[in-house]
């Protein structure tokens, strides 16, 4: 049976009048990165080519997905997975692909044994939490690419098949509010280590992972931490209400978009490439067909930073449902 952890936020009701002013919003993003929607108004016809965003149906009309074994599809705990979780989903089902959605199952270490034992067949990863965590790869590298083919070859050794990054990376990022980093002069993370009895919140993994508290102490000399386990989402009430002076987010957050926070320059790079790749069963991948991989590489490719913020914020604070907000920007894009 999958673990689930708490998440920061609910699945609200969607405020219409909010997602007709995301779907333009997003049109505007795909306008202002040149990319153009495509597709046909005219679905009465079952037996001309249909060009989708990730490919060109059979000219009998079925999808590629059609008749295939159902796929489960894991997310982690927390808002951006749940957007992804819901992206990747609903192009592959626009494609005729069976998907069994299994959202907030928990951290990476959860998601990595779910995949391992079967209970589901691939879920969205972050490339350097994939090497770090997963395949115990501590290294720094040079470019997404050369973590990416790092990570790939461990993948490939144990059954699973990462599949091309998104162009936006999430990484960690350490935040605080504006006047305390006036009052303490801070700029960057190696700024941290001068403040004796540091209140950190993080994610309780944080406190273990290499690209938590280990590496702050080994990249910065950040020893004198008071560390504060909290649930994903819920950083941001606690450095609001200064019951932490500094808190780790994700750079794609969209509480991140009104300049409410400082987030602190990573010189050393501690956080690393957190590129986005769907990380399938090899075998799963095999049974699925050419199609199944190319309607998740034509999502990622789409998957810019400024895109990921949008959806996020409309789900963390326009209180928005993932699959509406999913669903507005796979039709913008052409890909449903």
């Amino acid at each position: 049976m999958l673990v689930s952890t708490p998440t920061e936020k609910g699945h609200p009701n969607v405020k219409q009048g909010t997602l007709r002013t995301l779907l333009m919003a997003v049109a505007a993003l795909v306008l202002a990165f040149g990319v153009a929607a495509c597709g046909s108004d005219d679905d009465s016809s079952t037996t001309a080519a249909t060009s989708t965003g990730a490919g060109t149906e059979t000219t009998s009309g079925a999808l590629p997905g059609e008749g295939k074994p159902a796929v489960t599809l894991g997310t982690k705990n927390f808002t951006e997975q749940f957007v992804l979780g819901q992206l990747y989903k609903q192009a592959l089902e626009a494609r005729g692909f069976r998907v069994d959605l299994k959202e907030n199952i928990g951290s990476t270490e959860i998601a990595d044994r779910a995949l391992r034992s079967g209970q589901i067949d691939m879920y969205p990863e972050y490339i350097g939490i994939f090497n770090t965590t997963v395949a115990g790869d501590t290294r720094l590298f040079g470019s997404p690419d050369e973590a990416l083919a790092a990570g790939q070859a461990f993948a490939e050794r144990n059954g699973f098949t990462l599949l091309p990054l998104t162009p936006f990376t999430d990484t960690d990022a350490l935040a605080v509010l504006p006047d305390y980093a006036a009052e303490n002069n801070l700029r960057s993370v190696a700024d941290l280590a001068k403040i004796r009895g540091l209140k950190l919140g993080a994610p309780p993994e944080f406190r273990r992972r290499p690209t938590g508290l280990p590496g702050l102490a080994r990249a910065y000399g950040i020893t004198d931490v008071q560390f504060s386990p909290l649930t994903i989402g819920l950083q941001y009430d606690a450095l609001d209400n200064r019951k932490i002076d500094v808190a780790d987010v994700f750079t794609t957050d969209g509480q991140l978009t009104g300049g409410r926070y400082v987030v602190l320059r990573d010189p050393k790079n501690v956080f690393g490439f957190q590129n986005v790749t769907p990380v399938v069963s090899s075998r799963v991948l095999e049974a699925e067909g050419p199609a199944f991989r190319e309607t998740l590489d034509a999502v990622s490719a789409k998957l810019t930073t400024e895109a990921m913020q949008r959806m996020n914020a409309a789900v963390a604070i326009d209180k928005q449902q993932p699959d509406a907000v999913a669903r507005a920007y796979l039709e913008a894009n052409g890909l449903l």
